[in-house]
């Protein structure tokens, strides 16, 4: 019998803390697979030369490490993107790992959180659960990273999802793509909302949750609101500590795609 390997393919952060919530995640599908080897690979080149940099640890990229993993005789490997939406980061990975097709007897791919309507209803019903009775003058307000990529309507449908729920009251714009602060802060008022609860809705709370979101600056998400009148509460935590998310990342691995 052929090795057989796990991928857990992340975008990857700086910040060592925000890395704790990448570790719960790849901890539940070691766990749930614990016949596979398991190894972690990030997309960031960025990423992962200034952690290399500054803790001297070597993470590779898919390409690379699929490199090793074939030196080392594997046969058979899912790589499960820990990716919230198939924007250009998945397809990054997609990319890298086409060109071992032909190199391996099988390679598969488990999709990114927001996949399909269940992955919506989930994350959505799981963060309601945890929000705060709310008043008919306060909101959730949610940051996602955004991208120019069309999979970035998957934020608008997340947006949807709520209201699905009758939750009305929850916005979610990007750094980097639409919706925007500015389509928040018109929902806001056109809703006359006072109070506003601010979260990342990202894997990790890390550089853009920290600064582009709470940061101090008056370019941050936070200052912005509190600038044009809002009372603004911050919740740092990444969606990777929630246990939804790790099961449905678990529930993709499970049914992972052949390429």
């Amino acid at each position: 019998m052929g090795k057989k390997a796990i991928i857990a393919v992340s975008f990857g952060t700086t910040y060592k803390d925000a890395r704790k919530s990448i570790k719960k995640i790849e901890d539940s599908l070691k766990n749930k697979f614990s016949e596979y080897d398991f190894f972690r690979a990030f997309t960031s080149n960025m990423v992962i030369k200034k952690i290399k940099e500054e803790e001297n640890i070597i993470i590779k990229n898919p390409s690379d490490l699929m490199e090793q993993l074939l030196e080392m005789g594997y046969t058979e490997v899912i790589c499960q993107s820990l990716h919230i939406i198939a924007g250009f980061e998945y397809e990054k990975m997609l990319n890298q790992l086409f060109k071992f097709k032909n190199k391996f007897e099988k390679i598969y791919v488990g999709a990114p959180m927001l996949f399909n309507k269940k992955d919506y209803e989930i994350i959505c019903h799981e963060l309601a659960k945890n929000m705060q009775a709310m008043n008919k003058d306060d909101a959730y307000v949610y940051m996602g990273h955004g991208t120019e990529h069309f999979a970035n309507s998957a934020y608008s449908q997340v947006e949807n999802m709520f209201r699905n729920i009758d939750i009305e009251h929850v916005y979610v714009g990007t750094v980097d793509g639409f919706p925007d602060i500015e389509y928040i802060l018109k929902r806001l008022r056109k809703n006359n909302i006072k109070n506003v609860n601010i979260a990342p809705f990202m894997i990790v709370a890390g550089d853009h949750a920290i600064n582009d979101l709470s940061g101090d600056d008056e370019e941050s998400w936070k200052s912005i609101l509190i600038q044009n009148g809002f009372n603004v509460c911050v919740n740092l935590e990444g969606l990777g500590n929630l246990d939804c998310v790790c099961n449905i990342f678990c529930d993709h691995l499970e049914n992972a795609k052949e390429i």
